[in-house]
């Protein structure tokens, strides 16, 4: 359903036949302190467990090594190790990405610029604090599409490399006298086929709980991949 871009990534070649209640634990010497700690649980799929190696030794874990996936999380647990609330994984299927890729909108929906700077600062200006923090949008990332309502930015996605990978990592929001139009979604798509035509993979994160924004995400094309958990650094 996914490309090798996704599946590279979160599924190692050595877990290939590992079964669904199983977790592969992955010894990583080069994680970042941040990701220290790293449980995928893949839908339909096996959980992989990264770890650090200094943490590997805290949690009794070798790199390699299968065991209940619950097993993995009691483990952490029972070592002091704090982990923060999953996040959904999204992306888009194979058959979605083609179809976004043949996609055209309409004049009111398209790639941001710094000229656009004024428009972006009365959108932010309108928007809710706390769903500006939690959207993470920002008119410098690496892409940057909105769509306009006469001449004001109602919705706006952008996105920026996920650290070395060919994966986008991509926020978005809609200010909330305009929602209800399908703006998001458009914007979100218009984003997407962006990304993929330079070679990257959009992703879609939004915690277990978010149910406007796991719709969203349904509803702009993506499925789930899974859920991923880090350290609490």
């Amino acid at each position: 359903m996914f490309t090798d871009i996704v599946t590279d990534h979160w599924l190692p070649a050595r877990a290939a036949h590992v079964p669904e209640e199983e977790a592969f634990v992955v010894v990583d010497p080069d994680l970042p302190d941040n990701r220290a700690i790293s449980v995928v649980r893949v839908e339909d799929g096996p959980t992989i467990v990264a770890v650090s190696a200094a943490h590997a030794e805290r949690i009794g874990v070798d790199d390699g090594e299968t065991i209940p996936a619950d097993e993995a999380t009691t483990r952490i647990a029972a070592a002091g190790i704090p982990l923060n609330d999953p996040d959904h994984l999204f992306y888009l299927p194979l058959e979605e990405q083609q179809a976004i890729a043949a996609e055209t909108h309409g004049i009111h929906t398209r790639r941001l610029t710094a000229d656009d700077a004024p428009a972006f600062a009365e959108m932010v200006a309108a928007a809710p604090a706390h769903e500006l923090d939690e959207a993470f949008v920002e008119l410098d990332h690496w892409l940057v599409v909105g769509t306009f309502v006469d001449t004001r930015l109602a919705a706006v996605a952008s996105m920026y490399p996920w650290g070395a990978t060919h994966l986008a990592d991509l926020g978005v929001i809609t200010l909330p006298e305009f929602r209800g139009r399908g703006l998001a979604r458009v914007t979100v798509r218009a984003l997407s086929a962006e990304a993929l035509a330079r070679g990257y993979e959009p992703q879609y994160r939004c915690q277990l709980d978010n149910a406007p924004s796991v719709a969203l995400a349904i509803a702009s094309g993506f499925r789930r991949f899974g859920e991923w958990t880090v350290i609490d650094f």
